[in-house]
């Protein structure tokens, strides 16, 4: 049976929300697991179906999973049974990939399947494959899966270039070079908050990384990483979306547990668009500029890598700038195909055109509630924020992808006044 919530919109959002860990940083850090035999502890993780999936994976490569509680668990893979990860594991995310250098970097030999995830464009592994295979793995695609085999001496550290900035692809080469003899660059690296944290994580574990936090990334490669403790960093994605909640809305939302700093381009967005963003101790407060409260100012604006605007929080500013006083566009550059909301938000009354990779926004008076569609995580999330400011009620269907990324995201709403609920069909 298949999930669907139904919104009823017009109410402004007023309350605090705390914002959970990064789903983005700690997939990579529970695949990193498989890189010592030791224990590693992590805390602040969020109960996400994307999580599910990847400890679910893990466990079936011969992790010993702990669950402690709701947000921290434990990873030991002392006895690893399997050097793979079958396709109706990874099928369900794309982030499963990172199993790959973390299985070549401690055993030398892994065999993945082709990754699935949000049908948001061509996400290919190949900068992956290329750059383990400047590090002397010999790689082969067979029957939809990656094999991949070290020398019989190990992966040997060299510079690599990446024509591209690939936050996964530099993540499952960190995790290789970990363990490859003498010293791997990492050229053109992102400069993620996620990809830094990661870093300091294998730091704990005994790697010897620098350089994270610019454009190269060293890393010299150890002999043998430990167990430590570490705490995931708050969900930028998340309180990016809350905070554009709190705008559109007209309401006022106190995002607990942000980091601002993080967030600090995004926060400036929205205050061209009239919206207020205040830094205060363990958090920001979003909301309307009081004398402003209909006004909401147009943007041109194009996703970027960081600290540019996240291709993350792209369809949820879209849904902002529906109303906005005059026209609006965004430019996205990172995925091709990731405007598929726009139809859905469309039967909404919102005024949208395409043209090529950009949208054109037409400020409207309001939005009327529909039933819409989701096709993705982050449009998923999108729709909802429509069904908070339209008039009427809303159905957003297919809300399986809704659950790969928020925690508890109908409580978190509920708290803050909105009027919403679940149901089957």
């Amino acid at each position: 049976m298949l999930e669907s919530m139904r919104i009823v919109g017009g109410k402004p959002l007023i309350g605090t929300i705390k914002i959970s860990g990064s789903k983005n940083m700690a997939l990579p850090a529970l695949a990193a697991g498989l890189l010592t035999e030791e224990p590693i502890t992590l805390t602040n993780v969020p109960e996400l179906a994307d999580i599910k999936s990847m400890m679910e994976l893990l466990s079936y490569i011969g992790a010993d999973i702990s669950q402690i509680d709701k947000n921290t668990v434990s990873i030991c893979t002392k006895n690893v049974k399997f050097l793979e990860a079958p396709y109706d594991f990874v099928r369900k995310m794309r982030a499963s990939i990172l199993v790959l250098g973390a299985l070549i970097g401690r055993f030398g030999s892994a065999s993945v399947s082709l990754p699935g995830g949000c049908a948001i464009g061509t996400r290919g592994v190949d900068l992956h494959i290329k750059a383990l295979e400047e590090l002397g793995a010999t790689i082969s695609l067979e029957n939809g899966y990656i094999h991949a085999q070290a020398p019989r001496d190990g992966l040997i550290g060299t510079d690599i270039n990446f024509p591209i900035v690939t936050i996964t692809g530099v993540e499952n080469v960190m995790m290789a070079a970990c363990y490859a003899k003498g010293t791997t660059r990492l050229i053109n690296s992102p400069i993620e908050p996620e990809v830094v944290a990661f870093a300091d994580l294998l730091n704990k574990m005994g790697a010897d990384i620098t350089g994270h936090g610019t454009h190269i990334i060293t890393i010299n490669g150890v002999e043998k990483l430990h167990g430590t403790e570490f705490l995931i960093i708050p969900d930028r994605i998340e309180a990016g979306t809350y905070a554009v909640a709190a705008a559109a809305t007209h309401g006022e939302i106190f995002l607990e547990n942000c980091n601002y700093d993080h967030l600090s381009g995004f926060f400036s967005l929205l205050q061209k668009t009239g919206t207020c963003c205040k830094k205060k101790d363990n958090g920001v407060l979003v909301g309307k500029a009081k004398s402003q409260e209909t006004i909401i100012h147009s943007l041109e604006v194009e996703t970027a890598p960081y600290p540019g605007l996240a291709t993350d929080l792209q369809a949820q500013l879209m849904v902002l700038i529906t109303r906005c006083n005059g026209v609006s566009s965004i430019t996205e550059n990172i995925f091709e195909n990731r405007f598929m909301h726009v139809p859905e938000l469309v039967r909404m009354g919102a005024d949208i055109s395409i043209h090529g990779k950009t949208a054109i926004l037409k400020g409207v008076p309001k939005l009327g509630g529909a039933h819409v569609m989701a096709t993705d995580l982050r449009a998923s999330v999108s729709l909802v924020i429509a069904g908070l400011i339209a008039e009427g009620e809303t159905v957003v269907n297919r809300l399986y992808h809704l659950n790969r990324g928020y925690e508890d995201i109908d409580e978190k709403l509920r708290k803050c006044g909105a009027i919403l609920e679940r149901f089957c069909v």
